[in-house]
């Protein structure tokens, strides 16, 4: 595989990464990741990272045995997860001398062509400004997600993300090592596709169901993800998010994940 001349990245990160089983944040792993993405930005890279981990965070924190299943506790565990989440990833990606900000969308504020484009903005100032964005969904007030699919459990929302912002390249971390054949849980002869040109209905039912109990996406929505991306002129890659350090990898074209390869005709 060829290197990855990307400058402009989306990396998209979930609950599964950003947590243990417990609910706990993983600090070591938030850690690396803000390490990668500051190396990455010093270099001259353009990050914006799309965060998942708000509700997982939120239980967490208040030491809860499990995610609530009413809405209303979800948008006020979103809104204690979101504080704590912002706040370790300002002392993270600062102890690496790089500024962040907060981005928190609604569906509402990307069907609106106004709306769109004030976002569009806000991304390029902050970039511009050689600040990193840290977007996620704002469950506080949009419950859609909450109660059904309405940008996908953040993974649309970042192949959306990676649209408005012109990216070249979207970075789907996930607790899977990319896209299999059948599913490598159940079955150990899975045969993980290094890369995938078109994705069609034969890619889509290998994605099969949902994936960690702490999230609530799994490797079907990434695939949605990556179809609308790659379908823009976008690469994506869904790869593992258990060592951020393979990020360097990929770009470097080596066989990380899988890559979901741009339809011709749009880069």
């Amino acid at each position: 595989m060829e290197e990855l001349r990307s400058r402009r990245i989306v990396v998209k990160v979930g609950t599964s990464t950003l947590t243990y089983e417990n609910g706990k944040v993983n600090l070591r792993n938030m850690e690396k990741l803000c390490k990668v993405l500051s190396d990455l930005h010093n270099s001259g890279k353009q990050i914006i990272l799309v965060t998942s981990g708000a509700i997982g965070v939120g239980v967490g924190k208040l030491k809860l045995s499990e995610r609530p299943k009413e809405t209303r506790y979800k948008q006020a565990l979103a809104a204690v997860g979101q504080c704590e989440l912002m706040f370790l990833y300002d002392k993270f990606f600062g102890e690496y001398n790089n500024s962040v900000a907060q981005v928190l969308l609604t569906r509402e504020n990307i069907t609106s062509e106004h709306s769109r484009q004030n976002v569009i903005n806000t991304f390029q100032t902050l970039i511009e400004m050689g600040i990193i964005p840290i977007v996620n969904e704002n469950d506080t007030v949009a419950i859609d997600e909450l109660v059904g699919p309405n940008f996908g459990d953040n993974d649309n929302l970042s192949a959306i993300v990676a649209d408005l912002v012109g990216a070249d390249l979207l970075i789907i971390l996930t607790d899977i090592d990319g896209l299999y054949d059948k599913d490598p849980r159940k079955n150990p002869d899975a045969v993980k596709l290094p890369v995938v040109t078109h994705i069609d209905d034969r890619i889509r039912e290998m994605a099969g169901g949902s994936g960690s109990n702490r999230g609530t996406g799994g490797m079907s929505t990434k695939i949605t993800a990556a179809a609308a991306a790659t379908g823009a002129g976008i690469h994506t890659c869904v790869m593992s998010g258990a060592d951020p350090s393979h990020i360097y990898k990929l770009l470097q074209g080596k066989e990380i994940g899988t890559l979901f390869t741009a339809m011709e005709g749009t880069i």
